[in-house]
């Protein structure tokens, strides 16, 4: 899974899907796709590579908004 941004979106690259959303949703994506670690324990690692793809993302954000 891979997480890409430009100034007011990001996208999600997974192996045979990707989705662009507002920058301002990152929060609400990284507390869905948590949820769903936590509530569909069968799925296993599923979820892993999307999880930390965006927390990685957060984090670069954040990281650059300490700098500015």
């Amino acid at each position: 899974m891979k997480a890409t941004h430009d100034a007011t979106t990001f996208t999600l690259t997974g192996k045979v899907w990707s989705a662009t959303y507002p920058l301002e949703e990152l929060p609400r994506w990284l507390a869905f796709y948590r949820s769903r670690r936590q509530r569909c324990p069968r799925a296993g690692s599923s979820y892993d590579a999307t999880l930390a793809a965006l927390e990685a993302l957060a984090q670069e954000l954040a990281a650059r908004q300490r700098d500015r």
